[in-house]
Protein backbone atom coordinates (compact mmCIF):
# COMPACT_ATOMS: atom_id res chain seq x y z
CA UNK A 1 0.00 0.00 0.00
CA UNK A 2 1.40 3.39 -0.95
CA UNK A 3 1.78 6.05 1.68
CA UNK A 4 0.03 9.35 1.14
CA UNK A 5 2.14 12.23 -0.23
CA UNK A 6 3.81 14.16 2.55
CA UNK A 7 4.03 11.28 5.02
CA UNK A 8 7.57 10.26 6.06
CA UNK A 9 7.14 6.57 5.12
CA UNK A 10 8.83 4.39 2.56
CA UNK A 11 6.52 3.92 -0.40
CA UNK A 12 6.17 0.17 0.08
CA UNK A 13 6.00 0.07 3.85
CA UNK A 14 3.89 -2.79 5.22
CA UNK A 15 3.53 -1.24 8.68
CA UNK A 16 0.14 -0.57 10.25
CA UNK A 17 1.07 3.11 10.37
CA UNK A 18 0.86 3.22 6.57
CA UNK A 19 -2.75 2.12 6.81
CA UNK A 20 -3.86 4.14 9.83
CA UNK A 21 -1.71 7.27 9.91
CA UNK A 22 -3.28 9.46 7.25
CA UNK A 23 -1.82 12.78 6.18
CA UNK A 24 -4.49 14.64 8.17
CA UNK A 25 -3.78 12.61 11.32
CA UNK A 26 -0.07 13.15 10.92
CA UNK A 27 -0.50 16.91 10.59
CA UNK A 28 -2.87 16.97 13.58
CA UNK A 29 -0.40 15.11 15.79
CA UNK A 30 3.09 16.02 14.57
CA UNK A 31 3.57 18.98 16.94
CA UNK A 32 2.20 17.28 20.05
CA UNK A 33 4.62 16.29 22.83
CA UNK A 34 3.83 14.03 25.75
CA UNK A 35 4.82 15.21 29.28
CA UNK A 36 8.17 13.41 28.86
CA UNK A 37 8.77 15.12 25.49
CA UNK A 38 7.92 12.19 23.20
CA UNK A 39 6.74 13.03 19.68
CA UNK A 40 4.90 11.22 16.91
CA UNK A 41 8.05 11.27 14.76
CA UNK A 42 9.87 9.40 17.52
CA UNK A 43 6.98 6.95 17.85
CA UNK A 44 7.04 5.98 14.16
CA UNK A 45 10.83 6.03 13.71
CA UNK A 46 11.09 2.22 13.84
CA UNK A 47 8.45 1.82 11.14
CA UNK A 48 10.20 4.35 8.92
CA UNK A 49 13.58 2.63 9.25
CA UNK A 50 12.06 -0.85 8.90
CA UNK A 51 9.46 -0.91 6.11
CA UNK A 52 8.83 -4.61 6.78
CA UNK A 53 7.66 -3.89 10.34
CA UNK A 54 4.13 -5.17 10.90
CA UNK A 55 3.19 -2.37 13.33
CA UNK A 56 5.78 0.38 13.00
CA UNK A 57 4.97 2.43 16.08
CA UNK A 58 6.05 2.40 19.74
CA UNK A 59 4.73 4.29 22.77
CA UNK A 60 7.29 6.40 24.62
CA UNK A 61 5.32 6.64 27.87
CA UNK A 62 1.86 5.89 29.19
CA UNK A 63 0.58 9.29 27.97
CA UNK A 64 1.41 8.35 24.37
CA UNK A 65 -1.77 6.29 24.26
CA UNK A 66 -3.85 9.43 24.86
CA UNK A 67 -1.76 11.98 22.95
CA UNK A 68 -1.55 9.82 19.81
CA UNK A 69 -4.87 8.02 20.21
CA UNK A 70 -5.98 9.00 16.71
CA UNK A 71 -3.46 6.57 15.24
CA UNK A 72 -2.82 4.15 18.12
CA UNK A 73 -6.45 3.23 18.78
CA UNK A 74 -7.23 2.06 15.22
CA UNK A 75 -3.95 0.11 15.15
CA UNK A 76 -4.84 -1.55 18.47
CA UNK A 77 -8.38 -2.40 17.35
CA UNK A 78 -7.14 -3.75 14.03
CA UNK A 79 -4.33 -5.86 15.48
CA UNK A 80 -6.35 -7.31 18.36
CA UNK A 81 -9.51 -7.86 16.24
CA UNK A 82 -11.62 -6.05 18.82
CA UNK A 83 -15.39 -5.70 18.81
CA UNK A 84 -17.12 -2.37 19.60
CA UNK A 85 -17.27 -1.71 23.33
CA UNK A 86 -14.07 -3.64 24.02
CA UNK A 87 -12.31 -3.27 27.34
CA UNK A 88 -9.56 -4.84 29.40
CA UNK A 89 -10.77 -7.70 31.65
CA UNK A 90 -8.92 -7.39 34.97
CA UNK A 91 -9.58 -10.90 36.37
CA UNK A 92 -6.35 -12.44 37.70
CA UNK A 93 -7.00 -15.38 40.01
CA UNK A 94 -4.99 -18.48 40.82
CA UNK A 95 -5.96 -21.37 38.56
CA UNK A 96 -6.82 -25.01 39.28
CA UNK A 97 -6.08 -27.11 36.19
CA UNK A 98 -4.80 -30.69 35.87
CA UNK A 99 -1.35 -31.39 34.47
CA UNK A 100 -2.07 -32.51 30.89
CA UNK A 101 1.22 -34.37 30.47
CA UNK A 102 2.61 -35.53 33.85
CA UNK A 103 5.07 -37.93 32.18
CA UNK A 104 6.33 -35.10 29.93
CA UNK A 105 5.80 -37.19 26.83
CA UNK A 106 4.92 -34.14 24.77
CA UNK A 107 5.25 -30.90 26.77
CA UNK A 108 8.87 -30.02 27.40
CA UNK A 109 8.34 -26.82 29.39
CA UNK A 110 5.72 -24.22 30.31
CA UNK A 111 6.43 -20.50 30.31
CA UNK A 112 4.17 -17.58 31.16
CA UNK A 113 5.31 -13.99 31.17
CA UNK A 114 3.84 -10.52 31.49
CA UNK A 115 5.23 -7.11 30.58
CA UNK A 116 4.91 -4.24 33.03
CA UNK A 117 6.03 -0.60 32.97
CA UNK A 118 6.29 1.86 35.83
CA UNK A 119 3.95 4.78 35.36
CA UNK A 120 6.32 7.47 36.63
CA UNK A 121 9.10 6.71 34.13
CA UNK A 122 9.21 7.11 30.33
CA UNK A 123 9.14 3.80 28.47
CA UNK A 124 12.39 2.14 27.32
CA UNK A 125 12.67 3.83 23.92
CA UNK A 126 12.35 7.27 25.53
CA UNK A 127 14.70 6.96 28.51
CA UNK A 128 18.04 8.61 29.14
CA UNK A 129 20.87 6.84 31.03
CA UNK A 130 20.02 8.43 34.38
CA UNK A 131 16.40 7.32 34.08
CA UNK A 132 17.41 3.75 33.24
CA UNK A 133 19.62 3.61 36.32
CA UNK A 134 16.98 5.23 38.52
CA UNK A 135 14.38 2.71 37.38
CA UNK A 136 16.79 -0.16 38.00
CA UNK A 137 17.44 1.11 41.52
CA UNK A 138 13.70 1.48 42.20
CA UNK A 139 13.08 -2.10 41.14
CA UNK A 140 16.07 -3.43 43.09
CA UNK A 141 14.60 -1.95 46.26
CA UNK A 142 11.29 -3.69 45.52
CA UNK A 143 13.09 -7.03 45.09
CA UNK A 144 14.59 -6.64 48.57
CA UNK A 145 11.10 -6.55 50.10
CA UNK A 146 9.84 -9.79 48.52
CA UNK A 147 8.57 -12.51 50.86
CA UNK A 148 10.87 -15.47 51.54
CA UNK A 149 8.97 -17.72 49.10
CA UNK A 150 9.75 -15.33 46.22
CA UNK A 151 13.15 -14.04 47.26
CA UNK A 152 16.18 -14.42 45.06
CA UNK A 153 19.17 -12.67 43.52
CA UNK A 154 19.40 -9.65 41.22
CA UNK A 155 22.32 -9.37 38.80
CA UNK A 156 22.95 -6.04 37.08
CA UNK A 157 24.53 -6.28 33.62
CA UNK A 158 26.07 -2.83 33.96
CA UNK A 159 29.26 -3.93 35.71
CA UNK A 160 29.72 -7.39 34.19
CA UNK A 161 32.71 -8.05 31.96
CA UNK A 162 32.21 -9.76 28.60
CA UNK A 163 33.12 -13.22 29.91
CA UNK A 164 30.67 -12.97 32.84
CA UNK A 165 27.90 -11.70 30.60
CA UNK A 166 28.42 -14.42 27.97
CA UNK A 167 28.32 -17.06 30.70
CA UNK A 168 24.87 -15.82 31.73
CA UNK A 169 23.73 -15.82 28.09
CA UNK A 170 24.83 -19.42 27.62
CA UNK A 171 22.72 -20.43 30.62
CA UNK A 172 19.72 -18.49 29.33
CA UNK A 173 19.94 -16.15 32.31
CA UNK A 174 20.48 -12.90 30.42
CA UNK A 175 18.78 -11.17 27.50
CA UNK A 176 20.59 -9.88 24.46
CA UNK A 177 20.28 -6.47 22.88
CA UNK A 178 16.96 -6.17 21.06
CA UNK A 179 16.39 -6.60 17.32
CA UNK A 180 16.62 -3.90 14.65
CA UNK A 181 13.00 -2.84 15.23
CA UNK A 182 13.71 -2.18 18.90
CA UNK A 183 17.03 -0.58 18.01
CA UNK A 184 15.38 1.95 15.69
CA UNK A 185 12.87 2.75 18.43
CA UNK A 186 15.68 3.64 20.85
CA UNK A 187 15.05 0.68 23.15
CA UNK A 188 18.60 -0.65 22.81
CA UNK A 189 20.17 2.70 23.63
CA UNK A 190 22.87 2.59 26.36
CA UNK A 191 22.76 -1.24 26.48
CA UNK A 192 23.65 -2.94 28.84
CA UNK A 193 23.48 0.04 31.21
CA UNK A 194 20.67 -0.27 33.73
CA UNK A 195 19.70 -3.76 32.57
CA UNK A 196 19.63 -6.84 34.73
CA UNK A 197 17.84 -9.98 35.79
CA UNK A 198 16.27 -11.19 39.02
CA UNK A 199 16.09 -14.96 39.61
CA UNK A 200 14.13 -16.54 42.43
CA UNK A 201 15.86 -19.11 44.63
CA UNK A 202 13.86 -21.96 43.15
CA UNK A 203 14.72 -20.74 39.60
CA UNK A 204 11.03 -20.69 38.60
CA UNK A 205 10.55 -16.91 38.47
CA UNK A 206 12.71 -14.43 36.59
CA UNK A 207 12.35 -10.71 36.04
CA UNK A 208 14.11 -8.91 33.20
CA UNK A 209 14.73 -5.24 33.90
CA UNK A 210 14.85 -2.56 31.17
CA UNK A 211 14.39 -4.76 28.13
CA UNK A 212 11.59 -3.81 25.68
CA UNK A 213 9.50 -2.90 28.71
CA UNK A 214 10.65 -1.90 32.19
CA UNK A 215 9.85 -5.36 33.57
CA UNK A 216 9.29 -8.72 31.98
CA UNK A 217 8.08 -11.03 34.74
CA UNK A 218 8.51 -14.68 33.76
CA UNK A 219 7.56 -17.99 35.38
CA UNK A 220 8.95 -21.12 33.75
CA UNK A 221 9.17 -24.77 34.68
CA UNK A 222 9.81 -28.13 32.97
CA UNK A 223 6.70 -30.10 32.01
CA UNK A 224 3.10 -29.12 31.48
CA UNK A 225 1.76 -28.02 34.85
CA UNK A 226 0.48 -24.71 33.49
CA UNK A 227 -1.56 -23.85 36.57
CA UNK A 228 1.46 -24.15 38.87
CA UNK A 229 3.51 -21.85 36.63
CA UNK A 230 0.63 -19.36 36.31
CA UNK A 231 0.06 -19.26 40.06
CA UNK A 232 3.73 -18.58 40.77
CA UNK A 233 3.61 -15.74 38.26
CA UNK A 234 0.56 -14.25 39.98
CA UNK A 235 2.33 -14.36 43.34
CA UNK A 236 5.26 -12.37 41.95
CA UNK A 237 3.02 -9.86 40.18
CA UNK A 238 1.05 -9.20 43.36
CA UNK A 239 4.18 -8.84 45.45
CA UNK A 240 5.70 -6.30 43.04
CA UNK A 241 2.58 -4.26 42.37
CA UNK A 242 2.36 -3.58 46.10
CA UNK A 243 5.63 -1.65 45.79
CA UNK A 244 5.61 -0.38 42.19
CA UNK A 245 2.98 1.68 40.37
CA UNK A 246 2.40 -0.01 37.03
CA UNK A 247 1.30 1.96 33.95
CA UNK A 248 -2.38 1.03 33.62
CA UNK A 249 -5.52 2.21 31.86
CA UNK A 250 -8.96 0.94 32.86
CA UNK A 251 -9.96 0.32 29.24
CA UNK A 252 -6.63 -0.60 27.65
CA UNK A 253 -5.19 -2.55 30.57
CA UNK A 254 -1.45 -2.61 31.23
CA UNK A 255 0.38 -0.26 28.88
CA UNK A 256 3.46 -1.43 27.01
CA UNK A 257 6.01 0.00 24.59
CA UNK A 258 4.55 -1.99 21.70
CA UNK A 259 0.76 -1.61 21.28
CA UNK A 260 0.45 -5.30 20.36
CA UNK A 261 1.16 -6.28 23.99
CA UNK A 262 -1.28 -4.08 25.92
CA UNK A 263 -4.16 -5.50 27.94
CA UNK A 264 -3.04 -8.47 29.98
CA UNK A 265 0.43 -8.01 28.40
CA UNK A 266 0.71 -11.77 28.85
CA UNK A 267 2.07 -14.60 26.75
CA UNK A 268 1.36 -18.08 28.06
CA UNK A 269 2.86 -20.97 26.18
CA UNK A 270 4.66 -24.29 26.07
CA UNK A 271 7.35 -26.04 24.10
CA UNK A 272 5.69 -29.20 22.85
CA UNK A 273 7.05 -32.13 20.82
CA UNK A 274 4.67 -33.10 17.99
CA UNK A 275 6.22 -35.53 15.49
CA UNK A 276 2.93 -36.51 13.82
CA UNK A 277 1.37 -33.05 13.72
CA UNK A 278 4.55 -31.64 12.21
CA UNK A 279 3.72 -33.77 9.18
CA UNK A 280 0.05 -32.71 9.30
CA UNK A 281 0.26 -28.94 9.87
CA UNK A 282 -3.32 -28.26 8.76
CA UNK A 283 -4.65 -30.20 11.79
CA UNK A 284 -2.43 -28.20 14.13
CA UNK A 285 -3.43 -24.89 12.56
CA UNK A 286 -7.14 -25.73 12.88
CA UNK A 287 -6.86 -26.62 16.58
CA UNK A 288 -4.84 -23.48 17.24
CA UNK A 289 -7.41 -21.28 15.49
CA UNK A 290 -10.32 -22.88 17.34
CA UNK A 291 -8.65 -22.20 20.72
CA UNK A 292 -7.18 -18.76 19.96
CA UNK A 293 -3.61 -20.04 19.97
CA UNK A 294 -0.53 -19.14 17.96
CA UNK A 295 1.93 -21.68 16.57
CA UNK A 296 5.52 -20.49 16.33
CA UNK A 297 8.94 -22.00 15.70
CA UNK A 298 11.04 -23.51 18.47
CA UNK A 299 12.78 -20.23 19.22
CA UNK A 300 9.62 -18.12 18.99
CA UNK A 301 8.47 -15.67 16.35
CA UNK A 302 10.11 -15.92 12.90
CA UNK A 303 12.12 -19.05 13.81
CA UNK A 304 12.09 -22.57 12.40
CA UNK A 305 10.66 -25.67 14.06
CA UNK A 306 13.57 -27.80 15.30
CA UNK A 307 13.23 -31.53 16.04
CA UNK A 308 9.42 -31.23 15.94
CA UNK A 309 9.31 -28.92 18.97
CA UNK A 310 6.74 -26.13 18.60
CA UNK A 311 6.12 -23.00 20.62
CA UNK A 312 2.37 -22.85 21.27
CA UNK A 313 0.98 -19.76 22.99
CA UNK A 314 -2.02 -17.44 23.22
CA UNK A 315 -2.95 -15.25 20.25
CA UNK A 316 -5.15 -12.84 22.29
CA UNK A 317 -4.03 -10.41 24.98
CA UNK A 318 -6.59 -7.61 25.07
CA UNK A 319 -10.33 -7.80 25.78
CA UNK A 320 -10.04 -11.07 27.70
CA UNK A 321 -8.74 -11.94 31.15
CA UNK A 322 -5.45 -13.63 32.00
CA UNK A 323 -7.42 -16.58 33.37
CA UNK A 324 -9.26 -16.98 30.06
CA UNK A 325 -5.93 -16.99 28.24
CA UNK A 326 -4.67 -19.83 30.44
CA UNK A 327 -7.94 -21.74 30.04
CA UNK A 328 -7.75 -21.40 26.23
CA UNK A 329 -4.18 -22.69 26.29
CA UNK A 330 -5.06 -25.62 28.53
CA UNK A 331 -8.04 -26.68 26.41
CA UNK A 332 -6.11 -26.20 23.18
CA UNK A 333 -3.19 -28.31 24.40
CA UNK A 334 -5.60 -31.03 25.48
CA UNK A 335 -6.95 -31.14 21.91
CA UNK A 336 -3.44 -31.05 20.41
CA UNK A 337 -2.18 -33.92 22.57
CA UNK A 338 -5.31 -35.97 21.84
CA UNK A 339 -4.81 -35.46 18.09
CA UNK A 340 -1.08 -36.24 18.24
CA UNK A 341 -1.78 -39.49 20.08
CA UNK A 342 -4.46 -40.62 17.63
CA UNK A 343 -3.01 -39.66 14.27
Amino acid sequence: MKAEPGLPFHVFSQSSITKHLTLKRYNDLKDIRTPSGYSLDQAIRSGIKNPDSSIGIYAGDMESYDCFAQVLLPIIEDYHHLEPGWSHKPDLQEAVLPDLDPKQTFIRSSRIRVARNLGRFPFSGNMNPDQRLALEETVKQAFKTLPETLSGTYTSFTNLNEKQFNALLEKGLAFRKGDRFMDAAGINRDYPLGRGIFISRDKVVRVWVNEEDHLRIIAQSPGGDIACVFNRLIQMIRALEDKLHFAFDRRKGFLTACPTNIGTAMRAGVHIHLEKLEKNPSFLETIARDHHLQIRGTGGEKTAVEQAVFDVSNARRLGISANTIVKDLHEGLQAIIHTERNL
